[in-house]
């Protein structure tokens, strides 16, 4: 598996960030578009990734700041489940965030959402009170992590 630094807006992510938009869609009732219009590709903050297995396009995500200390995990996806992909991906966003001078990455998803929350607690992600466009929004749950202690694979 490789992981490239990309854009949203690249011809092999269309397709997954599509993918994801009718799934959640389908699950929660909301594509999750909105909440990425603001993208910055020129913001080298904004890290938006696409994971290829054998020259396939299979997952993606991304990392933009929302504090000067705390990036916001985005547009999480896995083309096939329990492949390693979501992981793949998650560890690569926590240490380029790190690299970054992050501390923490928090993150938002649906409650009903229950496989994406069983993802996030299986990888050391807590609950968190709601953030931003989140406050108030009884159908939401964040999950931060601290970061700044990670150790790097290069280090184990």
């Amino acid at each position: 598996m490789q992981i490239i630094e990309t854009s949203p807006t690249d011809a092999q992510a269309a397709p997954l960030l599509e993918a994801l938009s009718q799934i959640l869609y389908t699950k929660v009732g909301s594509s999750g578009q909105a909440s990425f219009r603001d993208w910055q590709e020129s913001d080298p903050s904004h890290v938006f990734v696409v994971l290829f297995n054998e020259n396939e396009a299979v997952g993606c995500g991304a990392i933009r700041p929302i504090m000067s200390q705390v990036a916001e995990l985005k547009r999480m996806y896995a083309k096939h489940s329990r492949k390693g992909i979501g992981e793949a991906i998650l560890r690569y966003l926590e240490a380029k965030a790190q690299a970054l001078g992050y501390t923490q990455i928090w993150l938002e998803t649906r409650k009903i959402n229950t496989q994406a929350c069983r993802f996030y607690e299986r990888n050391n992600y807590a609950v968190i009170e709601n953030y931003g466009q989140y406050v108030g929004n009884n159908n939401a749950v964040c999950f931060g992590k601290r970061i700044d202690d990670l150790v790097s694979e290069k280090e184990l």
